[in-house]
C-alpha cells in the first residue's frame, strides 16, 4: 500500500505506544481524492461516539474532476472501521490520562486505510532532547566537530 499522507507532527508530539490499522468510510469522490494525495491529517484526532471510533478534523479536499458539490465539508467526521475488540481496546487506552488516539498516516491501495497510534504526550524537555540528539547525529555523519 502506498502512503498518501502522514501526520509527522503527531510522531513528534506523542510517544507512540501502539499502532492499529483501520478502514475509513468515504464517499466515492473522497476515495479518489485520497488516492490522489489530497489529504491533510494535521490537527486531526480520533474520538469515540457511542462506542464507535470517529476520525475528526481530517481534511480531504474535494475531487478536482467531480461536479460541483454544494454541501461538501472537507473536515466532516468520518467513521472508522475496526473490529469490536480493537475498538474496545483503543477506547479503554484513550480513557487513560495523558493518552490519546491520533491518525499517523493514510494508506491507499484497493482500500483506503488509516494507521492509528495510541500515544502519550511528550513533555517539552523530551522534545528538546530529541532535537539535540538529532543535531548531534547529523554533525557526526557530516564529519564536523560537536
Amino acid at each position: 500500500m502506498k502512503v498518501v499522507a502522514q501526520n509527522r507532527r503527531a510522531r513528534f508530539d506523542y510517544e507512540i505506544l501502539e499502532t492499529v490499522e483501520a478502514g475509513v468510510v468515504l464517499s466515492g469522490q473522497e476515495a479518489k481524492s485520497c488516492r490522489a494525495g489530497h489529504v491533510n491529517l494535521a490537527g486531526s484526532y480520533v474520538s469515540f461516539t457511542a462506542g464507535k471510533p470517529v476520525l475528526k478534523k481530517a481534511k480531504i479536499a474535494p475531487y478536482a474532476f467531480a461536479g460541483p458539490l454544494p454541501d461538501y465539508d472537507p473536515e466532516q467526521d468520518r467513521p472508522l472501521l475496526l473490529k469490536k475488540n480493537e475498538s474496545g481496546k483503543l477506547q479503554s487506552s484513550a480513557a487513560e490520562k495523558g493518552v490519546s488516539v491520533v491518525p499517523l498516516e493514510v494508506r491507499a491501495g484497493k482500500f483506503i486505510k488509516v494507521l492509528l497510534g495510541v500515544g502519550r504526550g511528550c513533555k517539552t524537555i523530551d522534545k528538546r532532547q530529541r532535537i539535540k540528539e538529532r543535531e548531534v547525529g547529523r554533525k557526526i555523519r557530516e564529519g564536523r566537530e560537536i
